[in-house]
């Protein structure tokens, strides 16, 4: 779902915008396969409707390989390794290739085994969660990725930031119905949307985070900033401020990722996993699938997903609105529309991306027009 009107922003083509990012991460170092995917990834979230984590993010990829915070040819490492699991060390490598890595390990253990597990420590960021998630569903498998992040989420009833953004995916296949893909924050809303918002020179909805004091934060920029030098206030959790909503259960949620992707993982957590200015922190993340089959014909899963999913897409919509959605089908139906008219990328992210390309000599792809 898009959040302002985009009639004016540049729409470019997918596959050119992909090189265009290939091109800028071999120029630091990455291996030609490793930027190719990592291209991939962030174009792939702008091309689902999630500007958040789309090419926006190439500054603090770029900032991060300039810094050594992302570290261009690191060797991740195997930690430990059981028939079914395997505890990978990223040694501050790019998040995007440790992550497939351990994805493909994952999905390799669980059609041998019947599950697969992976955790990752000292990662950088991954992009959308659901890449990983969504590549158990050509297997016939339900599969789940996570990740922590800096501190940025205050919990509830405090005011200084404790826990991250720490989103969750889920996808699961269905037959006719495109597959649910669940892909979501812990917090009322990820950082970028934050950004977009101090991009646009909007007020932040109520709801969605805390200033120092506790009280709604409404100015972006300012929150950012406060965010950025932990000097107090933050993101609420899923379900906003206090209990009346659920927000306590949003922060219940953000440190169960916490505890599988740093706990578990042998990473840092919570207030301890900080950005700076120059770039992301490092991070961890966990990944697991599982095969259908081990409970019942994978065939009769897909057809009972189509009838609730079909149930859920005929739910009669409320008087204000047209259509009722279910997870993963906006996100679809925007990849669609960015096959047909080309990539929607924000006017101000292209002009940082055309000032990136100059700085490398990589020339940004000339937009295709607007809607």
């Amino acid at each position: 779902m898009t959040i302002f009107d985009e009639s004016y922003d540049p729409r470019f083509e997918r596959e050119a915008l992909i090189n265009f990012c290939r091109d800028v991460f071999v120029h630091y170092g990455l291996e030609r396969d490793d930027a190719t995917l990592s291209g991939r990834v962030l174009v792939a979230a702008d091309a689902r409707g999630i500007p958040s984590h789309g090419v926006a993010r190439l500054a603090r990829y770029v900032a991060g390989l300039e810094t050594g915070a992302i570290v261009a040819d690191a060797v991740p490492e195997v930690m430990h390794e059981t028939p079914i699991s395997i505890a990978l060390d990223a040694r501050g490598a790019m998040g995007v290739p440790v992550s497939e890595l351990a994805m493909k390990s994952v999905l390799d253990k669980a059609r041998t085994g019947g599950a697969g597990f992976a955790t990752v420590r000292d990662s950088n960021h991954f992009g959308i969660a659901a890449w990983y998630a969504m590549q158990a569903l050509e297997h016939d498998m339900i599969g789940i990725a996570m990740t922590n992040t800096a501190a940025l989420g205050v919990p509830t009833d405090g005011t200084r930031c404790m826990f991250g953004t720490n989103p969750i995916a889920f996808a699961a296949p269905a037959d006719k119905e495109h597959a649910f893909v669940l892909d979501m924050a812990t917090t009322a809303v990820p950082r970028g949307k934050i950004e977009v918002y101090a991009r646009r020179g909007k007020p932040l909805p109520e709801g969605w985070a805390a200033d120092a004091r506790g009280r709604h934060a409404s100015d972006a920029p300012s929150l950012l900033d406060s965010m950025n030098r932990y000097a107090g206030g933050g993101l609420h959790p899923l379900g906003g401020a206090g209990t009346m909503f659920g927000g306590h259960k949003g922060y219940g949620l953000a440190v169960m990722v916490d505890i599988l992707c740093g706990a578990l993982a042998g990473h840092a957590f919570g207030q301890h996993v900080r950005d700076n200015a120059e770039a992301a922190g490092r991070v961890g993340h966990f990944f697991a699938a599982f095969r259908i089959d081990m409970f019942r014909p994978a065939a009769e899963f897909r057809r009972d997903m189509d009838q609730l999913l079909n149930d859920l897409r005929n739910c009669p919509p409320a008087e204000d609105r047209e259509r009722v959605y279910y997870a993963g089908l906006k996100e679809i139906e925007a990849e669609e529309a960015a096959a047909r008219d080309g990539v929607i990328i924000e006017e101000a992210v292209a002009a940082k991306l055309n000032d990136i390309g100059t700085r490398v000599g990589v020339a940004l792809p000339p937009a295709i027009g607007a809607k």
